[in-house]
This record gives C-alpha cells, sequence and structure tokens, in this order.
C-alpha cells in the first residue's frame, strides 16, 4: 500500500521504469505524461537499478533512532510489573514512577493485551467485556448507591480445579458433586466510590433487604449518614421483595431501577464486582471456602483505605469521607 499523498502506486511506478528502461523513452517525457516531476522519475529509476522491483515499494517513515525513547531497562521494568500484578498503567506509574502515558505507549508496543481481554488469575487472553463511554459521578456522599450481587461458586475443602488442576473434576462422582455458590451482596457510594460487601448462601428479598440495612449502618459510621437513592437492577429480589422496598424507604431513600438489559447504567458496583474476583476471589489459590471468606474484610479495608482509585486522582475512597466526630 502506497503513502496517502503518493502520486504513483507501486504499478505505476514499475510502469515508469519499464517505459524508460525498456520502451527508451526519455525521462522527462515520461514524467511530465505520468504527473511526477524527472526528479521523482529519476529516483525510481535508481531505486529500480539498486534493488529490483523491491526498491518499489514504500519505506517506512520511522526513523533509525529516537533519542527520546524509554530504554530498554525501564521497558523490562514495566512489563514484568504489568505480567506480575495484571493492573493498569495508571497502577502501574505510582510503582513504578514511569508516567502512565509512557506505559501505555510501552505496553501496545509490545503487543501486551488490555487488561479487560485477559484472564484475571491466569493471564491468558479472553474475550473482551462490553465497556460504555457514559461516564457520571454524584456531587455528594450519599446522594446515590449501587447495589448488586456476585454469584461465585464456592471452594471444596482441599481446593479446587485451581488447586489441582482441571482434572480435579474429570470422574462422573466429581462431576455430580454440587457444592453450591456463595452470593456476594456489595453496595458502592456513587461520589466516594466507598464500598461494603456481604457473603450470604442465597439473594432472597430478606437477605437483600437486610444487607441493605446494614451497609447503611456501617456508611454512616465513616460519614455517610444519609442515603438519597438506592440504584438495583431489575431481579426479582429487589422489585418484588416488600422487604427490599421496607428497608429502602426505612433509609429515608429513593429506589431506582436501571433500565433493562443495561447493568452498565450499575456500573461503578458493576466495576466493583470484576475488582471483587481480580483482587480477592480469585488472587489467590484457596484451599478452602471459609480461607476465602475470612479474606474478605481485609480485602475491603484495603480498598476503602489504601487501594488508589483512578477515579479519585490516586487517592482511596476513605479520602472522600467526612468522618464522624468522636
Amino acid at each position: 500500500m502506497s503513502h496517502r499523498n503518493a502520486r504513483l502506486t507501486f504499478q505505476g511506478r514499475r510502469l515508469l521504469v519499464d517505459r524508460v528502461r525498456a520502451q527508451g523513452m526519455p525521462v522527462a517525457h515520461v514524467a511530465k505524461a505520468m504527473g511526477v516531476s524527472r526528479q521523482c522519475a529519476h529516483k525510481w529509476i535508481r531505486r529500480f537499478e539498486l534493488e529490483g522491483e523491491a526498491g518499489l515499494f514504500d519505506r517506512s517513515s520511522r526513523p533509525h533512532s529516537c533519542a527520546r525513547q524509554t530504554s530498554p531497562d525501564v521497558e523490562d521494568t514495566v512489563i514484568a510489573a504489568r505480567l506480575e500484578y495484571r493492573r493498569g498503567p495508571e497502577w502501574l506509574s505510582w510503582e513504578t514512577g514511569v508516567p502512565a502515558r509512557t506505559i501505555t505507549a510501552i505496553l501496545r508496543r509490545n503487543g501486551l493485551p488490555r487488561l479487560c481481554e485477559i484472564d484475571p488469575m491466569t493471564g491468558e487472553v479472553i474475550r473482551a467485556s462490553k465497556t460504555t463511554a457514559v461516564r457520571y459521578e454524584r456531587d455528594r456522599p450519599g446522594e446515590l448507591v449501587h447495589v448488586d450481587v456476585k454469584k461465585i461458586g464456592r471452594i471444596p475443602d482441599g481446593g479446587g480445579w485451581r488447586a489441582h488442576g482441571r482434572q480435579m473434576g474429570s470422574t462422573s462422582a466429581k462431576k455430580k458433586a454440587r457444592i453450591g455458590y456463595d452470593y456476594i451482596h456489595s453496595m458502592v457510594d456513587d461520589h466516594t466510590r466507598l464500598a461494603y460487601s456481604e457473603i450470604h448462601p442465597d439473594e432472597q428479598g430478606d437477605t437483600a433487604a437486610g444487607f441493605i440495612t446494614r451497609a447503611a449502618e456501617f456508611f454512616a459510621q465513616t460519614g455517610i449518614d444519609s442515603i438519597e437513592r438506592v440504584m438495583t437492577d431489575n431481579h426479582w429480589s429487589y422489585t418484588k421483595s416488600r422487604s427490599v422496598a421496607d428497608a429502602i424507604a426505612g433509609l429515608g431513600a429513593k429506589h431506582k431501577r436501571i433500565k433493562p438489559h443495561c447493568p452498565w447504567q450499575n456500573g461503578k458496583v458493576e466495576r466493583f464486582n470484576r475488582t471483587l474476583q481480580t483482587e480477592w476471589a480469585y488472587q489467590r489459590t484457596y484451599t478452602s471456602n471459609n480461607e476465602r471468606c475470612a479474606a474478605l474484610p481485609d480485602f475491603l479495608h484495603t480498598y476503602n483505605h489504601t487501594r488508589r482509585h483512578h477515579a479519585l486522582g490516586g487517592h482511596p475512597p476513605i479520602s472522600r469521607c467526612h468522618q464522624p466526630h468522636s
């Protein structure tokens, strides 16, 4: 493919050379007929004489060297950190001291896949998930909270397939064994990104209602003493349960539902669910379900108090909360 503004394509250049060398036509006449200068015609003839037909193809416009390009040692450090931690440019920037935009260029130059394209535990490439370019943020804490449930498989005692490999479920007896699921109920404040989660055996209305009440109490302890709106999806446990309606009314809040089949409207808790998977549920290999459950409080404390958040300028969610006076 020729350069965008090139007068002659590869076929045109070959025709020019053929008219001059094979047919013996004057260079000036051929150049005028083909709409190029004599200097341009002589250039292509000279390249043909030196390189043959290969010389008639476009050459790269990339410079032979770049004095300001990142050194190989720095690139190796960034790539190693990306492969080990599987985190984004902002996080890698804080850890390595390399600007985030430079890290993005390094990752693209070396062909590393985006985080949404890889498995959070193994790093293997998987299909990308749907994203949205529509973003918003409420002006004050408690103005809107997002609520959702994430369903994850329980871990059998001794560890599951992540600990022992895919052959863990190879026998008929193991395939028939049903260990069930855990339901992770989560609430995320839209303005502060403060999060609270609990593990339950189901997603029934009474369970969801109790969680909403306790989550509001947790938020009150951090200074978010008033919740105005509670956003959920259209699962029947939220839309048909009297207990959930009473719990939301008891907070003095309004129930806001997303448009059907548009989970990105509840995007902040959906994104938190992905963080739950990558940094808690599948971050390491657990040998029992109880071990994983016991690790949730530490993860939540780290998420709320120390984990840097890109949307908050590198600060943790607790930095936006107004702590109550003691």
